[in-house]
């Protein structure tokens, strides 16, 4: 879907992206412009690095627990697989709704929060079973937010904020189970 989807509106764009488009034009030179901002720059590129710098910490730290430290590595993987999403910028080429650097689609910061969001969501399904739940929720809130500060900065389409969600979520499912990550198994304790 999310490769249709790029070829689909790579040349114009859709009617939902131009209405939306029309009714936040000008909201980024405002003052809750100034706010969004600051959110989208902690809900970008930078958290999938943050994630990738915790997760070698806690690998090298757990090292001596084999349980962990293969989930944690295989995790690694898939946290760096679902970023790559957004190589595909320069396949599709599309131009932004409003003169910014780089290409639309995906939109580079809804594919580091999905990424991050993902990935935390198979790790809490492998190591913190009980927290499954919240993580969801949390990850999935942080994706919309993200995705809603990008439209309203008119630096996106909304079609490139969904895109971006469908391809973290493509390609997560398909690394996480060519990983053996997916289904989601329980640790098993020795007594």
């Amino acid at each position: 879907m999310f490769i249709l989807l790029g070829i689909w509106v790579r040349d114009s764009a859709w009617p939902l992206d131009l209405v939306v488009a029309d009714a936040m034009w000008g909201f980024w030179q405002t003052s809750g412009g100034d706010v969004v901002w600051v959110i989208t720059d902690i809900l970008g590129p930078v958290l999938p690095i943050a994630m990738f710098f915790v997760m070698v910490f806690f690998a090298v730290r757990l090292r001596r627990d084999a349980y962990v430290l293969n989930v944690l590595l295989r995790s690694i993987v898939l946290l760096a697989a679902c970023r790559m999403v957004s190589l595909f910028k320069g396949v599709f080429e599309r131009d932004r709704p409003r003169d910014y650097v780089d290409f639309s689609y995906p939109s580079g910061h809804v594919v580091s929060v999905a990424s991050v969001a993902f990935t935390g969501i198979v790790l809490c399904g492998w190591l913190a079973r009980r927290l499954l739940r919240r993580v969801i929720v949390l990850g999935a809130t942080l994706v919309v937010i993200a995705a809603a500060c990008r439209v309203l900065l008119d630096v996106h389409w909304v079609t490139d904020v969904l895109g971006g969600t469908l391809g973290v979520t493509g390609t997560g499912l398909l690394v996480a189970a060519a990983l053996h990550l997916i289904p989601l198994r329980e640790r098993k304790v020795s007594g």
